[in-house]
């Protein structure tokens, strides 16, 4: 009887996943995910006391495969440098998999609920947020680990994001989609463009230029 119930509640979250994704969280209700799943509205209270804890039990259940998977290549006994390549092939590859994971992100930007944007990034996304900051800081002790740790997020979100117009933009080509390609591109900017030589000339050439206006 528990297995059942517990099949049910994950039946429930990924039903609701798939309909956050597709119509974001104001959109969808209760009666639309007891219909996907196939139970009455009262069935799902059994296991969610609201829309609400069930939205953010679907979006915390489903990042926690993710960051699973992150601990364990931060784990890895290999160079801090050679780390890095890893976390971003896995980051870009798990993006890359769980499409309406990454739409479910995207509208709830778009909402951009304060309560539910402060729950997310406390009790979901900030664990592993300080950990990819941590290993940030191991390879350059003077960096920004905030502003790095997003970039490396957006580079690889955005190309996802903009999938629908850069197919049409010059230059495309059809390996720019493969997992490898993207995660190589985005380690060599970050190793190549972010180094404390690259810093400071950057500051330097904005320095004279704020001189020179």
């Amino acid at each position: 009887m528990d297995d059942i119930k517990e099949g049910t509640r994950q039946i429930i979250v990924d039903r609701s996943i798939q309909l956050f994704a597709q119509s974001g969280y104001a959109n969808v209700s209760v009666r639309d995910i007891a219909k996907a799943v196939g139970i009455k509205p009262a069935s799902l209270y059994y296991h969610f006391d609201n829309k609400q804890s069930l939205y953010l039990a679907a979006i915390n259940e489903s990042f926690s495969i993710k960051a699973s998977v992150f601990a364990a290549v931060l784990q890895m006994q290999v160079s801090t440098e050679l780390k890095l390549k890893h976390y971003i092939y896995k980051l870009t590859e798990l993006v890359a998999e769980d499409e309406p994971f990454r739409r479910l992100m995207q509208r709830e930007m778009l909402d951009c609920d304060e309560q539910r944007m402060q729950y997310l990034a406390e009790q979901v996304f900030q664990e592993q947020f300080n950990a990819l900051g941590l290993l940030l800081t191991e390879i350059e002790p003077n960096c920004d680990a905030h502003l790095q740790a997003i970039s490396i997020l957006g580079l690889v979100l955005y190309h996802f994001e903009t999938t629908p117009i850069r197919l049409f933009l010059t230059g495309y080509k059809a390996e720019h989609e493969q997992v490898d390609v993207i995660a190589q591109h985005v380690y060599g900017l970050l190793i190549n463009g972010l180094s404390d030589a690259f810093v400071q000339k950057k500051s330097d050439f904005l320095t004279s230029n704020i001189h020179q206006s």
